[in-house]
């Protein structure tokens, strides 16, 4: 396999348009992007939103950073060039299920703000739809479901997001969501909320 940019290479396009697919689903298409530390609570909202979402009849697929990396990226590890290109795979990826008309639901820490960023960039003005999951690092830490802290703090688990690695929050993001003190249903609540507010679903 040779290491590159492809060449001579150009885009097809398709007959059915994405204002086709919207008009098919009744809904239009997004990208949102939960990120926030480990323990966060970012997989536990996108699990309880996306069934939300399928009660209303609204398509929507989860790509989450622990099934992606049994798959797509599991070639990649966790040096800083290694969650870059992690991101920049699955920004490519909710780009084209936006593009299906899906709500793609994202729950990955993320913790360089140009990675975001980049996401961002590369998608029509609206699509992308940033989340901060903001929970304390400490309270993070207490919840420690997956035991990645613990093992972080003796040295086992090196490049640790918010140990012994950077998280760069969002300065600007669409919706931040306090984690730390309210429930899994408030959060859904906002982000439904939003969604609602810029047309991306009907009102419940």
């Amino acid at each position: 396999m040779t290491k590159g940019k492809a060449t001579n290479i150009v885009w097809h396009p398709g007959a059915v348009t994405r204002a086709d697919r919207e008009q098919l689903n009744g809904h239009r298409g997004c990208t949102v992007w939960l990120t926030g530390l480990s323990g966060s609570g970012k997989s536990t909202i996108a699990v309880a939103l996306e069934k939300d979402l399928c009660a209303r009849g609204v398509r929507s697929y989860i790509l989450d950073g622990d099934n992606i990396r049994h798959g797509l990226n599991k070639n990649l590890g966790f040096s800083p060039a290694d969650r870059t290109e992690n991101i920049r795979r699955i920004g490519e990826v909710a780009k084209l299920f936006t593009d299906a008309g899906l709500v793609a639901l994202t729950a990955f820490i993320s913790p360089y703000r140009a990675d975001r960023d980049q996401v961002r960039a590369i998608m029509q003005a609206g699509d992308f739809i940033e989340v901060f999951v903001d929970c304390p690092v400490e309270t993070c830490e207490q919840r420690d479901v997956k035991g990645l802290y613990k093992k972080a703090r003796a040295g086992e688990i090196p490049e640790f997001t918010g140990i012994s690695a950077p998280y760069e929050a969002p300065l600007q993001p669409e919706l931040t969501i306090r984690t730390g003190d309210q429930a899994v249903e408030a959060s859904v609540a906002q982000i439904l909320g939003l969604l609602e507010e810029r047309g991306i679903v009907a009102r419940g």
